[in-house]
């Protein structure tokens, strides 16, 4: 076991949240908070009287990583944490710290520092490449906040910036939160489904893996019923996004969003979505073929409306009994097979490791420490993988602590957390996976391992700190190894007898990933053009609206009434102007697995070189750099 990680390096035991001592409460994140300005501020002004060299990058960094040691530690926390108070605290400090980030970024002073280094020709030879990439990017931020604008504008920036977190923060809450509706409105029989709160049920997805059609259908019409509040937050986060773009100087939100990424404009993201939508009619109109012949099997009503053609996608693509196969995905028996696939693949293996009182947040969070077999220790993984009341209904990956080498030469190891909605074992059954569950895990456990291998010497571009349109895909390029048949048939095992899965079972499997693969590609098609146009020239129509015409021209199938999807569309935060960055990632990691993992998906060679070729860079090296042979994306997806 590793020594306890403590993110302020106080001397003091860990005693709260991620061993931070000031976190035994929720009092203690104005405490963090606090420090952190506070080192902030000598920082500043170490940078400001420095002469320049590595030294102001140095620096820099250093200041980076002060803030997002509590400001990514709150994100995590406020949506994460089962105790309101510590959510509260913790939404405080994200809007504390974020308010500091946008009034550095356009710091004139600051900002002057790093242009001297990077005007400075003599001094910038003398930096080595990875230094001076992240000057650069870090010139980068400067110039998009607004940093070149007089003092009123730059006042401007930062007030639209500050409003912005207020309403990412309202448009992300909302979005996750159930919709209620009274236990009558339901028909008996199915009212048992879904979660039954008093004289009411709250339902909170959109149970598309459930077999039963009235469930899907029910929750189809319930959880995406249009609120009005979050309609009107969902338009003023677009019209403030669209402000702040044009005061800095860009034509659209989009285009300031896509700046320095592998695409560089709407134009090309559109374009991109247009010519795949064209490459893929034929199999997608075959899929909906599919999608409708398999509607009138399971619809004993045998309406024939199309709306609800949506609904079968994932049906189709798990036409699977999850129940035969759950059996054989115990937690335990998938979390041992990603430690044999990483064990033969990159020489890395996970340690149970117990958590120091108050260090974890729920008494069902467990702790790994990811080991190299020759470099030591990489990190920790925090897994809280199990529901309960008040915690999202979303499988995702935070980023607590970025890895970064100290100015006393040590590594900072980075810290990560990887928060799934499984179900919680009983006395008598461990916790059992269905294949969606498993392959949702590979997903989040690639995201981490990115985390763990991205070893950079600054925190600003560690691991998943890179380009949006790079960053899934070796979370994506998992969703490979969890359907392939060497991998699956190595641990997959029945809970009770140990037995393999059946032959039988494992190629329904593998093939269940062909199956409406092009309708599904499409959806994504849809959503990311959706937020294409959500991101681009501001329309005096309603979000709705623009979801109907988008939906029909990239989707085909026709909107359901009185429903508004857009406001379950939580990536509008994190990927605003982004989301065609899955299509893109997908492209990528097909590629990487076609070429590298398909024949033998443990060949060690090819893992190494993944990631000393990928990893390892973080976000210092440009994805279109790293990735191998012709770049085809489209060809990629539509092979």
């Amino acid at each position: 076991q590793g020594p306890p990680i403590n993110t302020f390096e106080s001397e003091h035991n860990p005693l709260g949240l991620f061993g931070v001592p000031e976190l035994s409460s929720p009092a203690g994140f104005k405490v963090a908070q606090q420090k952190a300005l506070r080192k902030t501020e000598l920082l500043v002004a170490t940078a400001c009287s420095n002469p320049p060299g590595a030294l102001t990058v140095e620096t820099f960094d250093q200041l980076s990583d002060s803030l997002c040691k509590v400001a990514d530690l709150a994100d995590f926390v406020k949506v994460g944490h089962p105790d309101p108070a510590f959510r509260k605290a913790a939404e405080k400090a994200c809007i504390n710290i974020g308010t500091a980030v946008e009034k550095l970024n356009t710091n004139v002073d600051l900002c002057m520092s790093l242009k001297k280094l990077l005007e400075n020709k003599e001094v910038l030879e003398t930096l080595d490449p990875d230094t001076r990439k992240v000057a650069e990017l870090l010139m980068f931020d400067f110039e998009i906040s607004g940093v070149h604008l007089d003092e009123s504008k730059r006042g401007k920036a930062v007030s639209l910036n500050v409003n912005l977190l207020d309403l990412n923060n309202e448009f992300l809450n909302g979005s996750l939160l159930p919709n209620r509706i009274e236990k009558k409105a339901l028909p008996e029989h199915i009212r048992h489904l879904f979660s039954i709160d008093g004289k009411s049920i709250q339902i909170g997805s959109l149970h598309a893996d459930s077999p039963n059609e009235l469930v899907r259908e029910a929750a189809y019409k319930i959880f995406l019923y249009p609120n009005s509040s979050l309609l009107h937050c969902l338009d003023d986060l677009l019209a403030c996004r669209n402000e702040l773009a044009k005061l800095v100087g860009y034509e659209t939100f989009a285009h300031r969003a896509l700046k320095r990424t592998m695409v560089e404009t709407p134009e090309t993201v559109m374009k991109f979505l247009e010519l795949l939508t064209v490459k893929l009619s034929d199999r997608t109109a075959k899929d909906f073929n599919l999608m409708r012949d398999m509607k009138m099997k399971m619809n004993s009503r045998r309406d024939s409306e199309n709306k609800w053609l949506s609904v079968y996608v994932f049906v189709c693509r798990y036409n699977i009994d999850s129940s035969l196969y759950s059996p054989y995905f115990s937690l335990g028996a998938c979390m041992g097979g990603l430690n044999m696939l990483f064990s033969q693949l990159l020489g890395v293996s996970f340690q149970n490791e117990q958590p120091m009182a108050g260090e974890v947040w729920s008494e069902d969070v467990r702790k790994l420490a990811v080991f190299h077999e020759t470099e030591g220790l990489l990190g920790y993984i925090y897994c809280d993988f199990f529901r309960r009341p008040d915690k999202p209904h979303q499988d995702c990956h935070f980023t607590i602590q970025g890895g970064r080498l100290k100015e006393d030469g040590e590594y900072q190891h980075p810290l990560v957390v990887l928060m799934l909605s499984l179900p919680p074992p009983t006395h008598s059954t461990p916790t059992l996976l269905t294949p969606g569950m498993m392959e949702n895990l590979f997903h989040e456990m690639g995201h981490a391992m990115h985390s763990m291998l991205g070893r950079t010497r600054y925190q600003h571009v560690t691991g998943t700190r890179c380009s949006t349109d790079f960053a899934e895909v070796p979370s994506v390029l998992m969703e490979f190894f969890a359907t392939d048949h060497q991998v699956v048939r190595k641990f997959a095992r029945h809970y009770q007898t140990g037995q393999p899965l059946p032959k039988t079972l494992l190629s329904c499997l593998c093939e269940s990933k062909r199956i409406c693969g092009a309708a599904d590609t499409q959806l994504q098609i849809f959503y990311a053009a959706l937020d294409q146009v959500y991101h681009g020239k501001p329309q005096n129509r309603s979000t709705t609206d623009i979801l109907k015409e988008m939906q029909e021209k990239f989707y085909g199938l026709p909107y359901v009434p009185n429903t508004a999807w857009q406001l379950r569309f939580s990536h509008l935060i994190g990927y605003g102007a982004k989301y065609y960055s899955y299509l893109m990632s997908r492209a990528i990691a097909s590629m990487i697995w076609r070429q590298c993992f398909q024949k033998d998906p443990f060949n060690r060679e090819m893992g190494e070189r993944y990631r000393r070729e990928m990893l390892a860079h973080g976000g210092i090296k440009e994805p279109m750099l790293m990735v191998w042979g012709p770049h085809d994306f489209v060809s990629a997806l539509c092979g």
